[in-house]
């Protein structure tokens, strides 16, 4: 069976109706691949430490993260976020099991040097315990991962989440790696680019058409398919519903009208829902 991970960014973990989507979508996916799902909660880390007085800080679109804002990472990440995320999938019959980077080893990091300053207590995944995950899909459980992860000196580092899918992809040989964020996917004078090749997608990014927040999901689209994953995807929900948003794979792009991904088939209610 196929495996697919994928990257759910917190912000929409934040919305009732994308979680009852997301849940409906991951037991459709079930039927035809086994799920692996990494998520953020970036917005949720941000509302925590200002009600603690504490700075959130970025470089490069990385979070600054000493120690205390590492402890609200962890408890946000590793404990609300993943704990609801989970909950709602067990509630609805996925037997999803509720992890992070540190359980088991899944995730080993060491401390990220960025050229651009100092990020702290952020960390770069340096192996992937596939034989855990392994285990894990074997018993028929649905893997929900946060990125918090354990470090090579045994402490804990603040990983980015798109970063970590990035690395579980290749490691479980993932058929595709799906982004599903709040955007249809890569836009470009207001139409959706249903497919990029990594020379086009250098290009886009150069040119300054690509930017922002999209810049680092190509990014790791890009070191996705250079580590073997055949396919990465960047997409909003509905594109994960019906094989839709922008794909990025290691061939050369095929002339426009090419058809997208499979669509996940889903009950004809779940059809309605969206």
């Amino acid at each position: 069976m196929q495996r697919w991970v994928l990257k759910i960014g917190g912000n929409e973990l934040e919305s009732e109706e994308f979680l009852e989507g997301l849940t409906r979508t991951v037991g459709a996916l079930r039927a035809k691949a086994q799920p692996i799902i990494v998520h953020g909660g970036g917005s949720k880390i941000a509302q925590i430490q200002g009600l603690l007085g504490l700075e959130a800080r970025f470089i490069d679109g990385l979070r600054v993260t000493d120690e205390e804002s590492l402890q609200v990472a962890e408890m946000v990440l590793s404990g609300t976020t993943n704990k609801r995320l989970t909950a709602r999938l067990v509630a609805a019959g996925i037997p999803a099991m509720g992890l992070s980077g540190v359980d088991w080893g899944l995730l080993r990091a060491e401390r990220l040097i960025h050229p651009a300053g100092d990020l702290g207590m952020v960390g770069r995944i340096v192996s992937v315990n596939a034989q855990g995950l392994e285990t894990i899909l074997r018993n028929g459980l649905v893997p929900v991962i946060s990125p918090i992860s354990l470090g090579l000196d045994g402490k804990t580092y603040n990983v980015n989440a798109d970063h970590a899918a990035t690395a579980i992809a290749p490691a479980m040989h993932a058929s595709a790696l799906v982004f599903v964020t709040n955007v249809p996917g890569v836009v470009v004078g207001n139409r959706t680019v249903p497919l990029l090749d990594p020379g086009q997608a250098e290009n886009l990014v150069a040119s300054g058409t690509i930017n922002g927040g999209m810049t680092p999901k190509i990014r790791s689209a890009l070191k996705a398919v250079s580590a073997g994953v055949p396919e990465v995807r960047i997409t909003d929900l509905r594109g994960l519903l019906d094989g839709g948003g922008t794909r990025v794979t290691g061939a050369r792009a095929p002339t426009p009208g090419t058809q997208a991904s499979e669509p996940i088939r889903l009950r004809k209610e779940v059809t309605s829902w969206c």
